[in-house]
């Protein structure tokens, strides 16, 4: 089989980046913006706004922070610097031990204890600007595919996201698997109705019993807010793209994980232990599940739609899949590639699947996406309790 040479950057826990970011990683929402302004008077850097960090407690306040950790951790990432607060609940100085045992650079900000949001950015930038410089001197390296993590995911779905791009992807996990990488599988909301698919492919019966388990888990949430799941998908957009129930969405989204076994199920921002396919349990929600699968070491992700979205990633390079050819010529700007000629009848699922994997290779080695050269730096954490 043929194997292809991808040129990445070597980190100390042996992992492999396709991109070499400095995160300015505020833990909480008091220092988003002060993290703003530090990439803002730093080349080299990017953040997030998010709203999270305090009054979290049980497994709620877990979730957070392992993503908060998993961003940091992100073979992507050259070195983090930790912006907290001082007196939040999700402490910065936790966060950055947990990341510093990658062995990556690692420095904390305070803005209580640097006198204030100027003094704090300031000492962040002096920081950044060093770790930057140390970043920009490394060299890219060969690695091989094996060593890739890719995440998966459909959002603004329509009538043609099963015919099209979404099992064009599934290709390109096949090809994935069999060069030994390993590709992860999200929105188990848009699942439901296709589990039984993937519980025939489980490795085990373990494996299968976890699938249903995992569905069953997330209607009940619905269940215990009182409303149905099926209300908020397909969502209103989907509806006009041409879908119709959660079942017709559910087994186009499936078919992006291809043909080969499931190996594991994983909780949201939780790394695969495994190679292979693997189905992380994330809600339907476009960024929070971008987000999850990144957090745990996702290095690139491929994304279709049939409605359009400049979806990004600040430290993944996300590419865009369009499911058909009137949005595509509509949307250049924001879609990378075009599989609507599957439908069209001009190009053959095959054709449209070698040309994503063409395009991952080149992503993975330095090419630039769309939402990358737009800095769509989307960032959002599924919260799964209430705060205090």
């Amino acid at each position: 089989m043929k194997t292809a040479q991808l040129w990445g950057y070597r980190r100390p826990d042996g992992r492999v980046g396709v991109r070499n970011h400095v995160l300015i990683l505020p833990t909480i929402v008091c220092a988003t913006q002060a993290a703003k302004q530090v990439t803002e008077l730093v080349h080299g850097t990017v953040s997030f706004i998010h709203q999270h960090g305090c009054a979290q407690v049980g497994v709620d306040y877990d979730q957070t922070f392992r993503t908060y950790v998993g961003m940091g951790t992100n073979p992507n990432v050259y070195g983090v610097i930790v912006m907290g607060l001082g007196c939040e609940t999700h402490q910065g100085r936790s966060v950055a031990q947990e990341i510093a045992k990658s062995g990556k650079p690692v420095e904390l900000v305070s803005i209580q204890d640097h006198g204030g949001t100027l003094g704090a950015v300031a000492e962040a930038a002096r920081i950044a600007t060093k770790m930057v410089q140390d970043a920009s001197a490394l060299v890219r390296e060969p690695f091989d595919i094996s060593e890739l993590i890719v995440g998966t995911e459909c959002g603004g779905s329509d009538a043609c996201s099963g015919l099209s791009a979404n099992p064009a992807v599934g290709y390109v996990s096949d090809m994935i698997v069999d060069r030994g990488g390993t590709v992860i599988l999200a929105e188990t909301t848009e699942l439901i109705g296709a589990e039984h698919l993937l519980a025939n492919r489980a490795v085990d019966d373990r494996v299968a019993k976890k699938v249903y388990q995992v569905i069953e888990a997330m209607e009940k949430r619905a269940i215990m807010m009182g409303v149905d799941i099926r209300t908020g998908n397909p969502s209103p957009g989907n509806r006009k793209g041409g879908l119709t129930t959660l079942e017709e969405k559910s087994l186009g989204a499936a078919a992006k994980a291809g043909t080969r076994p499931l190996q594991e199920l994983i909780d949201y921002a939780q790394r695969p232990t495994k190679k292979g396919l693997v189905w992380m349990d994330t809600p339907g929600h476009d960024i929070e599940q971008l987000t999850g699968m990144v957090a745990g070491g996702a290095q690139i992700v491929l994304f279709t739609s049939g409605r359009g979205t400049p979806t990004g990633s600040p430290i993944a390079p996300v590419i865009k899949i369009a499911t058909n050819t009137p949005m595509f010529e509509k949307m250049r700007e924001n879609m990378d590639i075009n599989a609507g000629t599957i439908i069209e009848g001009t190009e053959s699922l095959e054709s449209v699947g070698e040309r994503i994997f063409n395009e991952l290779l080149l992503t993975a080695s330095g090419k630039l996406t769309k939402a990358e050269i737009l800095k769509q730096h989307d960032f959002g954490i599924w919260r799964i309790g209430p705060t205090f």
